[in-house]
């Protein structure tokens, strides 16, 4: 009888395993900078990244975007002004920037070049191997630093596919995203130093967490109450600042 009991624990303690989504914590730094005059601040920001059956949502102070791929649909989310923006994918922003930012389009393409550099590390509890990163986009210029592990609970590649949905939201197009599928693994920590309108900035994301457990359910929808819009406003794109 206890072995019997012991059995029927076993799978359920295994069902549920099999069921958990994947819940990514990360701190991100934006250390302080002066841009045309104006002195902002340091900011600490937390991201919140929970990973599901061909499904994601990405969470980060006023900023939110939800994934799913079993309905091939993509939602940019504004908690502050309480809308969003639905999109089928595979993702083409030209169909939700304000018609004013067509012209944009073009100057706004990244390129993106991504070379390991041999060197390993261990952070926290990932052991790590890095890579060198070089992006730039019209009047901006940034150089990363990343460390990637493949020791992770979940199928790293399949995740990188559906992020890539996610990527083009900054002007990726497919051949920077082929750039950036050569980390080999997820990011754990990048340090990213950019060059915007003169103005030298530096940020780092660091993942402090990564947890298989069940997904609050809601967090692949979209708010009751919030309002649909046809195009993103230059709100959205900041991220609702």
């Amino acid at each position: 009888m206890k072995k019997t009991l012991f059995v029927v624990v076993l799978i359920l303690a295994f069902a549920v395993l099999l069921s958990a989504d994947v819940y990514i914590k990360s701190t991100v730094h934006t250390d302080a900078f002066t841009m045309m005059g104006k002195n902002q601040p340091a900011k600490d920001e937390t991201m919140e990244l929970w990973v599901g059956n061909n499904q994601m949502a990405n969470i980060t102070g006023e900023k939110m975007m939800i994934l799913d791929m079993n309905k091939k649909l993509m939602f940019i989310v504004n908690p502050k002004e309480k809308s969003y923006v639905e999109t089928t994918l595979p993702l083409d922003m030209s169909k939700l920037i304000p018609k004013e930012m067509a012209p944009m389009m073009a100057m706004m393409k990244m390129t993106v070049k991504v070379a390991p550099n041999g060197q390993a590390k261990k952070i926290n509890k990932w052991n790590c191997n890095g890579y060198d990163v070089d992006m730039s986009m019209s009047m901006m210029q940034m150089k990363m630093k990343v460390w990637a592990t493949t020791e992770v609970p979940f199928d790293w590649k399949a995740f990188s596919k559906m992020y890539a949905n996610m990527a083009k939201m900054q002007f990726m197009d497919d051949s920077s995203i082929a750039e950036f599928n050569k980390i080999n693994g997820y990011q754990i920590f990048s340090e990213m130093t950019m060059n915007v309108m003169g103005a030298d900035m530096k940020v780092s994301t660091q993942v402090t967490e990564i947890t298989q457990k069940a997904a609050p359910a809601s967090v692949y929808s979209v708010p009751a109450g919030f309002t649909k819009k046809e195009s993103l406003s230059l709100q959205d794109m900041r991220g609702g600042q």
